[in-house]
């Protein structure tokens, strides 16, 4: 527990569930310890440089398939092209339990398979447009976990960017799913709160943020 009181799970929107403090201090330590492996490479962390040449605040590695403006490929065609991390079954299983604590033990939780993981990395600066996550081929829920500095997470709606739209406090630890009807809602991280991870975490600085996706787009060929 991060306060004096505990922060209450909240349905933000139909399909989109946050759960605060769900990942122990443990699971967070070995995300972090992951991460930075995974920064290292293959493909390493990276800022991502947009199609009109604008480059995103955020640091960004991907495990399983490689994210670029905006399609999924095999390999980092756009930083030095060599294929992605494979992405562990531990961390698939991560985001089955996920769901599981999100959703109960129906619905998409039996299907759920997560073949890609996007990681981004905030320093304090760093900020997040509002945006659908949208060149998935599958409408499978996305699985987001947040360790290290809090930030304010925007969820908007499904058809603008604009209002209507919710502001939840993402801290160190906590859970947020978004499916159903929610899947294509847009998102974005307009504030990152600096100095409020916990070193304990093993992140002193910055906010780590993984999504959990199905691309639908089969398994990758070898």
């Amino acid at each position: 527990m991060s306060g004096l009181f505990p922060r209450p799970r909240a349905v933000v929107a139909p399909g989109a569930v946050h759960v605060p403090e769900w990942l122990s201090p443990q699971r967070q330590r070995e995300l972090v310890a992951a991460c930075r492996e995974w920064a290292r490479g293959p493909v390493p962390l990276r800022h991502t440089v947009l199609p009109g040449g604008g480059v995103m605040s955020v640091q960004t590695v991907c495990l399983g398939w490689h994210w670029q403006p905006y399609r999924y490929s095999r390999t980092a065609d756009d930083v030095n092209g060599a294929r992605v991390a494979e992405l562990p079954e531990w961390l698939a299983e991560l985001g089955r339990e996920a769901l599981r604590e999100a959703y109960g033990g129906g619905g998409p939780v039996r299907t759920y398979a997560p073949d890609t993981a996007l990681i981004n990395f905030y320093d304090g600066t760093a900020r997040m447009g509002m945006h659908r996550d949208k060149e998935e081929r599958s409408a499978a829920p996305v699985v987001s976990l947040s360790v290290g500095d809090t930030c304010v997470f925007r969820f908007g709606n499904t058809e603008n960017r604009g209002r209507p739209y919710t502001d939840v406090e993402l801290a160190s630890g906590d859970l947020f799913v978004f499916g159903g009807p929610s899947r294509f809602a847009f998102h974005g991280v307009p504030k990152v709160y600096p100095g409020t991870a916990d070193p304990a975490t093993g992140l002193s600085r910055g906010r780590l943020n993984l999504t959990l996706r199905e691309t639908g787009l089969g398994a990758p060929g070898r």
